[in-house]
Order: C-alpha cells, then structure tokens, then sequence
C-alpha cells in the first residue's frame, strides 16, 4: 500500500540523503543525523539529534521513530523513547533522542543513519466507560504471570 505524503528537507539538510527504505520489504526508513560536527555520545548520556526532516502526515496516521538494531547490537546505542512518535499535526524537525548503553563513547557523524521511521494508520477509538469488562482467560494476569 503506497500513501502520498510531504516532506520537507531542514534549510541545514540539503545535502543529507532524504530517508529511504534500503531493501524493497523494509517497514522502516532510515534517517540522518542532521549534525554540523561531531557528537561524542558517552555512556549514559543521551542527547537529541535532528534528522533534517519535517512531514506531514494526514489525519489517521503517525510515524514511529525507532531504534537501528545494528547501533543497539554493535555499540549499545539505542533511543531513550523507543519508539518515539510524530503525530500527524507536527511541522517542526524530527529530533531522535539517542541514549549510549555501550561502554564506550559513540561518535554520531553528519549523515549517520541513527534511526529509522516507520509509517502507521492510527485507530482513535471512543472509550464508553463501564463497570465490568468482558472475561478473559488471562484475566488481570500481569508482568511475569505466565513464568519463564
């Protein structure tokens, strides 16, 4: 399913790739680091990073900005807000907000692809509220309730 949507590169961004799928299934785009030097990320820091994007989305949808398994894999480094959200009514530039688990510093690049954006339908239900829910066999079972 392909939707039209806008975007618009960041006046700083121009010669930034624009975010793109990089193999023909792939759910999320990738997105740049929109940086004018070097970020040195050190262990347990966190710090935002623009992407030189801005969007806009219609009504029903969102995009979903999450982590890259290869950054969390090779250096730890993965997003503190995993997975972030753009809601649909957003104009500014997207930020991702990196955070180092590593053990070493993590030197972010201009044009590091630091995360990745996935587009999705949005549902907003209408709650009506109740005194009872239906019965379920899992129940108020919470964290852990089915073991190991």
């Amino acid at each position: 399913m392909s939707e039209i949507f806008f975007i618009k590169r960041a006046a700083d961004a121009r010669d930034l790739p624009m975010p793109r799928y990089m193999t023909e299934n792939a759910s999320g785009m990738d997105l740049r680091a929109n940086v004018q030097e070097n970020i040195r990320l050190l262990p347990g820091g966190f710090i935002a990073i623009p992407v030189g994007i801005h969007i806009a989305l219609p009504k029903g949808f969102e995009a979903q900005i999450r982590p890259r398994s290869g950054l969390a894999m090779k250096y730890g480094v993965s997003m503190i807000n995993a997975p972030g959200t753009i809601d649909a009514d957003y104009r500014g530039e997207i930020h991702v907000i990196l955070i180092n688990h590593g053990s070493a510093p993590f030197i972010i690049h201009r044009g590091d692809r630091i995360a990745q954006m996935v587009i999705a339908p949005v549902v907003t239900p209408v709650f009506t509220e109740t005194e009872n829910l239906p019965d379920t066999a899992r129940g108020d079972g919470g964290f852990g309730h089915t073991g190991l």
